[in-house]
């Protein structure tokens, strides 16, 4: 005998059906990485063959961009200091106009001057009235004009600006960290030296937060790509594949 329903009823079916998928869908997203962890012995030799480098071997992490040859911009963070004069050391931002505030000098322009030019220029203000011979320092904290790309499987993929002593462990949780289906075994940076040449490193996060291996200081211009893992997609599409033929409202029995 033919079962028979009517619309509103394989209506409600399909609302059901779909509300429990949603349910299923999440709590996917958090059985999926433990489902992965048991993969075979085969796929996990193939993870421990790839070689985690040190920055050393691959990419020369060099000086960052400072004194030497850095512009300073707009919003950048520094520390100032006077030798032998701590009360007129400041911690100052560079305002929208390209200026800062220091005292008994007032606004010094700053916007386009590496962090030499800045100290020469204030060491200049300060010996016309005040001080003989001034040594002035000019430390750069924050370089908000620096700017790095991460893409791939995380939250937030996007450039953002390098900010303080920016690592490959902060910079992916800036990105809002993994994705649901991201391989942090391999971690890919890629940087582009001072000749225009291009060199790439592959990093295991679970290993650099497991202290096995450093974690690389991020550069200007860095590029960080996290890989998709393909076993845990392959799961995924099964596993999702096998729900929706299940709760199928309209694949009944006739």
């Amino acid at each position: 005998m033919k079962s028979r329903l009517d619309r509103g009823t394989l209506v409600r079916c399909g609302r059901r059906a779909q509300q429990f998928a949603s349910t299923l869908i999440a709590c996917c997203a958090v059985v999926l990485p433990v489902c992965t962890a048991a993969q075979s012995p085969t796929s996990t030799q193939s993870t421990q063959s790839t070689p985690v480098l040190s920055p050393s071997q691959t990419i020369r992490d060099g000086a960052r961009p400072t004194e030497a040859d850095y512009k300073i911009g707009s919003q950048d963070l520094m520390d100032i200091s006077v030798y032998g004069q701590p009360e007129l050391g400041r911690t100052v931002r560079v305002n929208t106009k390209g200026m800062i505030s220091l005292p008994l000098i007032g606004h010094v322009e700053a916007v386009g001057l590496t962090a030499q030019g800045l100290e020469q220029r204030i060491a200049e203000r300060l010996s016309e009235k005040f001080l003989q011979d001034p040594q002035v320092t000019v430390f750069i904290k924050e370089f908000t004009t620096l700017r790095f790309t991460v893409e791939g499987a995380v939250n937030k993929p996007g450039v953002y600006p390098l900010v303080g002593q920016m690592t490959l462990l902060r910079a992916l949780a800036v990105a809002g960290g993994q994705g649901a289906l991201s391989d942090l075994s391999e971690v890919m940076l890629f940087r582009i030296g001072g000749q225009g040449e291009r060199a790439t490193v592959t990093y295991d996060v679970e290993k650099i937060r497991g202290g096995e291996v450093m974690d690389p200081m991020v550069q200007n211009d860095d590029l960080i790509v996290v890989k998709r893992s393909k076993s845990r997609i392959a799961l995924k599409d099964s596993l999702f594949g096998d729900i929706l033929q299940t709760l199928n409202p309209f694949a009944l029995v006739k």
